[in-house]
Order: C-alpha cells, then structure tokens, then sequence
C-alpha cells in the first residue's frame, strides 16, 4: 500500500510540473539564420568560408536545447535541420539522447517533417524574422523570391507558418530562439511563449551574446518553457485558409498564379483560398 501511495503522489508531482509521467516528446527545428554569430549569408551558405564553424555553433544551440528538454522532464527528442540543404547539424557532435531528420522529403511538411500529434511541445531554435523586417538579421520568408505572405490577414514569418503546421496537430510552440526580432513577432503572433533573443539586429549588423552564453540562454529558457508546456496553446487559424504571397517580381507571380485555385490579385500578388489544410500547403509549397 505505501509503494502505491508514494506512486500517487509521484505521478501527482510530475502533474504539478506539467509532465507526464512518461516525460515529454519533444519536437525540435533548427534554422540557422538566427543562430549567435551568424550575420552574413555566406555565414549559412556550404561555400562560405566560415560555414563550418557557424554549422558547429548551431549544433551546440541545438543540443543546448536538448540539454534543456531532458533537464524539463523530456523522455524522446527529435530535431528536423531546417536550413538550406537539410545537412547542416553535425551528426556526431549532436547529443545522442535525440534523433535527427536531415534533407528534404519533398513532403509539403518542410521545416516540420516529422511533426504529429504525439509531441507535447515544439522549440525553434536559430530562427529569424519574416521578409522586410528591420533591424532584423538576414531576414526573409522561406525564399528570396517572396516579398510577403499573409495567413488569414496575419503576417507570417517561418516561425508562424511552422507553428500553423504544428497547430494542425494539436502541438504547441513552447521555446523560440534567434534573434530579438524573431522573438518579438513569435510575440505577437502567438502570445504566450518563451523567447530567447542571442542577437540584435542593427541595421545590417547585429549585437550578439558570446556564443557560450547564448547557449546557456537557450537552456535555460527550454527549462522554463516544458515546465510550463500545459499553459500553451497551439497556433490555430480558423479555415477557409486565405493565404495570399507578394512576389518580389512580377514574372514569378505569373508563375504561381498558373497554380490550380491560385487567383492574381495584383501584378506581384496571389492568393489561395482552401479549408483544406494539406491544400494551403501544398500551394505554399510549390509557390516558394
């Protein structure tokens, strides 16, 4: 009877921190235009100089997250290399507590491959602000040829888009980390969430936190948040979906007004109308 009394009031403590029993399932996409450092492209890009030591830091801010989730309470941890080639994160350098999902399937899931509604919790780590933010660093929206994108009237960064994925399955975003200007639209887009800003854009430059101590941020803040994962909310919208995109030109916006159900609404813009989920992503997909 004591053994099943202590049981009780084990599993009645791990309810009081917000965890199951069973710990947490956490989902984890990595960007690297956010990461402590980074203020170039040719920072993120495979034939920069400094490309090895940027993709070092970011698996360091990845398994700083990591390290944060297993200190919350995180039982499985799976991190999605969101950047660029999808091969960014050192594999052998990654913490072995996690599993890794490089490349691209093709799948219309991109950023979020490997999302479904098991997981208790997302975290972005090394993210950045939508296009056409200021003082913001490297900013853009999935691709250089997109001057916008609105979600129902809301302007989306990656994060926004990512968390509408993540909403679609009941998941909510818990943790963002990049720089203050990613954090702060995380903000407004989804209100209660932790941030962890490294870096502050000015202008094209940034003011940035020694890496170590961007890092330890980034720990502390996913503790902070998977110990209060029930206060948060998935990232809804409500359907009919309208989503419409600016082009940064107007021969790609013809392009993506051939897409079936795409409708031109100015020389640069297009939208896209669904109730369907997978729908609005596979038109955001292929209009990219």
């Amino acid at each position: 009877m004591k053994k099943i009394i202590g049981l009780i009031v084990l599993m009645l403590f791990l309810s009081s921190l917000g965890l199951a029993a069973n710990g947490l399932k956490v989902f984890i996409s990595v960007d690297m235009e956010g990461v402590c450092g980074v203020i170039h492209w040719e920072d993120v890009s495979r034939s920069g100089k400094d490309y090895d030591l940027f993709r070092r830091l970011m698996t360091e801010e990845t398994n700083a997250a990591i390290e944060g989730a297993l200190a919350a309470g995180a039982t499985a941890i799976l991190v999605r290399d969101s950047h660029g080639s999808g091969r960014n994160i050192l594999p052998d350098l990654l913490r072995e507590e996690a599993e890794l999902i490089r490349d691209w399937s093709g799948g219309p899931l991109s950023m979020m491959d490997g999302i479904d509604k098991s997981f208790d919790a997302v975290i972005f780590v090394g993210y950045h602000a939508r296009a056409n933010t200021p003082d913001a660093t490297l900013d853009h929206t999935m691709s250089g040829s997109l001057y916008e994108v609105l979600l129902n009237g809301k302007h989306m960064p990656e994060a926004g888009i990512n968390a509408f994925i993540a909403g679609n399955f009941g998941v909510p975003v818990a943790m963002v980390a990049g720089d203050l200007a990613i954090c702060t639209q995380a903000k407004e887009l989804f209100g209660d969430v932790v941030t962890a800003p490294v870096k502050e854009g000015i202008g094209n430059a940034a003011r940035m936190l020694h890496p170590k101590k961007a890092c330890a941020l980034i720990k502390e803040k996913t503790i902070e948040a998977l110990k209060r994962v029930k206060d948060f909310k998935p990232f809804t919208v409500t359907p009919p979906y309208v989503m419409e995109i600016t082009c940064k030109d107007e021969s790609r916006a013809n392009e993506v007004s051939w897409i079936p159900g795409a409708k031109r609404i100015s020389p640069t813009k297009v939208s896209f109308t669904s109730g369907d989920f997978m729908e609005i992503l596979r038109f955001f997909s292929l209009a990219m």
